[in-house]
């Protein structure tokens, strides 16, 4: 059986057709989108969950021999948490936010684990690490779909952004490709394609095209926001070779987390003593404050959470004018709270799209302690990022040298009216279609697995 599979950097969907039509799997609790998180009491565990599911397959001996070194590490490990055999060690989803939400200093977390597989200068030990944790991902995903749907999946459309990393090029894509590519098979899938995600959003949207259009699909999602070009419409849909329909394409790692990161760094960081002095008048260094919000770059992440970093916190302490707020900054980072901040941000981003205020809790910090943030804040703060999304569709306009009919929105942060507002402001009084925000990239690669594999 085959799905059309999103793994996106905010969730994750799966889609079968069903008597012609697009029906998403469930896969949380009745839900069809499950957040692209994972939690353990200690990042080895990941290896030690591939290593279980992939006994008796083809492809034991060889992981374990690549991941030998961790694996003799297990053992002590376990005797150190004091996991019995029967504990249930890995989660994903809801799952993992609740565990980090309520063990954020014990244990492993991720957010956006696509963001990273793409970065330049990964060792090899750190692209199998990515690859051990998508492959964990993926089993429990298409494990929980099966169940749903009663039957095995075996081929797979996989949604891919047109750039994985803004720096980096073709071999950064190719690495993340690479990385999901084995992950998805080594999870059971025995066969793997991959569709740009704004194409795939732009196949949906075909679909109910009356007449032919150029249409330049904008997908903003959680790690990436795309554009493609399109000749879409009766004439065009029927085809399963369609390069000669797409006109152009741009795309860049930047999306609906770094609007999450920016709220939290400009709206929620002086809290903490972001833009405070010390003792003698000079400017406290930014560097601290910006590591703890950019969840979605690891080397700054284990920088900031690093005991080194802690012992040069603590020793500043005494020489800040404002020793109260940089005491709360010592707090996140000794408790690993640098998510839970950025997730009151992303609260307040999706809240600001239709309200014009709203109250950050953060008593996680600091008891009683809360943060009103305004849709002037919102605005000021990722100014820089719809600047860049901005320049991305024109870039896609210009590279197919003529304009679009209709522009066709989708991704979790498309709905932002500051989006929206500075698109209109740039690119003139094109229509503007709204998809459904989280539904139709999975949508779009149910469709053209369809094609591929019925």
């Amino acid at each position: 059986m085959f799905v059309g599979f999103d793994y996106g950097s905010s969730n994750c969907a799966m889609g079968v057709m069903n008597e012609g039509h697009v029906q998403l799997v469930p896969l949380e609790q009745g839900k069809h989108y499950l957040p692209s998180t994972l939690y353990t009491h200690h990042s080895a565990l990941v290896v030690d969950y591939v290593a279980k599911h992939l006994q008796g397959s083809g492809e034991e001996q060889a992981f374990k021999t690549q991941r030998q070194a961790l694996l003799n590490t297990l053992p002590r490990i376990k005797s150190d948490l004091d996991l019995q055999p029967s504990d249930e060690t890995l989660f994903i989803g809801r799952e993992a936010i609740s565990e980090y939400v309520q063990f954020p200093e014990e244990g492993y977390f991720v957010k956006s684990p696509k963001s990273f597989f793409g970065a330049t200068g990964l060792k090899q030990g750190q692209i199998n690490f990515f690859e051990d944790i998508a492959t964990a991902m993926i089993l429990k995903i298409k494990h929980r779909a099966e169940q749903s749907l009663n039957d095995t999946l075996t081929q797979t459309v996989i949604g891919r952004p047109v750039n994985f990393q803004a720096v980096g090029g073709e071999e950064s894509n190719q690495q993340a490709i690479g990385i999901l590519e084995r992950a998805a098979k080594r999870a059971g899938f025995k066969e793997v394609a991959f569709l740009y995600e704004p194409l795939a959003a732009g196949i949906d949207y075909e679909s109910n095209l009356a007449g032919d259009k150029k249409v330049l699909v904008i997908d903003i999602g959680g790690g990436t926001s795309d554009c493609s070009f399109v000749q879409m419409g009766p004439s065009f849909r029927g085809n399963s070779e369609r390069d000669a329909d797409f006109l152009a394409h741009s795309g860049k790692r930047i999306g609906g987390n770094d609007l999450d990161i920016a709220l939290s760094y400009y709206g929620l960081m002086p809290l903490l003593g972001m833009g405070s002095t010390f003792k003698s008048g000079l400017p406290l260094p930014n560097q601290p404050f910006w590591q703890a919000c950019k969840i979605n770059d690891v080397n700054l992440q284990s920088q900031f959470y690093s005991a080194q970093h802690h012992r040069e916190l603590s020793a500043q302490l005494r020489d800040v004018s404002a020793p109260e707020l940089y005491q709360r900054l010592i707090h996140l980072q000794q408790n690993k709270q640098g998510h839970q901040l950025v997730q009151q941000a992303e609260a307040a981003k999706i809240a600001l799209s239709s309200a014009n205020q709203f109250s950050c809790v953060l008593s996680f910090l600091e008891t009683a302690l809360d943060k009103q943030l305004t849709v002037s804040d919102l605005a000021q703060a990722v100014d820089d990022s719809i600047s860049q999304i901005v320049s991305l569709a024109k870039q896609a306009i210009s590279d197919a040298a003529t304009t679009p009919d209709v522009i066709y929105l989708t991704g979790g942060s498309a709905q932002s009216p500051l989006i929206k507002a500075a698109l209109s402001q740039h690119l003139g009084a094109i229509e503007m279609v709204n998809g459904d925000h989280f539904g139709s990239v999975t949508a779009g690669l149910t469709k053209w697995a369809n094609m591929l594999y019925k």
